[in-house]
């Protein structure tokens, strides 16, 4: 294989991919309990579930611990974008769902009240992005409403929906009720309204 078999992880055939690997074993686990080699082993899986099956290859920040501490500080929040560099094989549109998903409700690393506001008010803070990040009265409403017992990533699928046909991955989740950009509800139940209200922002208030 390309990249050691201890590191890598079956996400599974749910919904929501699995990882959760202190619950988990690594293809290396898997393969040697089977009697196979790790290819032959992910080749399996991969027959097993149509071709569905994705695998979690952990590059790098393995100490799972040593994250929750880090991301519990009170000065640090998740940050993580991509801007469509590698759209064949990153997709990092799901990253905020992850971390109420994973960092809030699966691990408990903060409170709810703390996640929302890593997620909003203090990035716009530090982006310098005006009247956004808080609801108050004279603000832009920008807003998602979700269930935070619900609220998911899905498993990332490949799709052909660029100009030429080229494919880029795309991730569904759930647990949100609504996206509201600028007032205007864009998203509802998963399904877009039709309603494009957001504009391109040009003005900054960084200190």
């Amino acid at each position: 294989m390309w990249y050691d078999p201890n590191h890598i992880y079956p996400l599974g055939t749910e919904f929501s991919p699995n990882y959760n690997e202190q619950n988990g074993v690594s293809i290396a686990q898997l393969a040697e309990a089977a009697g196979v080699h790790p290819v032959e082993l992910v080749i399996d899986r991969l027959i097993e579930s149509n071709g569905l099956e994705l695998f979690n290859t952990w590059f790098f920040n393995r100490n799972t611990s040593d994250l929750e501490d880090f991301l519990a500080l009170d000065h640090v929040y998740p940050g993580l974008a991509d801007t469509g560099a590698h759209i064949g094989q990153i997709c990092d549109a799901d990253a905020t769902t992850h971390y109420l998903q994973y960092w809030y409700r699966t691990r408990g690393v903060v409170t709810l009240p703390q996640a929302i506001r890593k997620l909003t008010k203090m990035p716009a803070e530090v982006l310098g992005l005006k009247k956004r990040g808080t609801l108050e009265v004279g603000n832009f409403a920008d807003i998602n409403v979700f269930d935070p017992q619900t609220v998911a990533s899905g498993q990332p699928t490949y799709v052909n929906d660029f100009p030429d046909q080229t494919g880029r991955l795309f991730i569904k989740s759930r647990g949100y009720a609504a996206t509201i950009v600028n007032g205007a509800i864009v998203t509802e139940q998963g399904t877009h309204t039709g309603a494009r209200p957001g504009r391109v922002i040009r003005e900054f208030a960084r200190a």
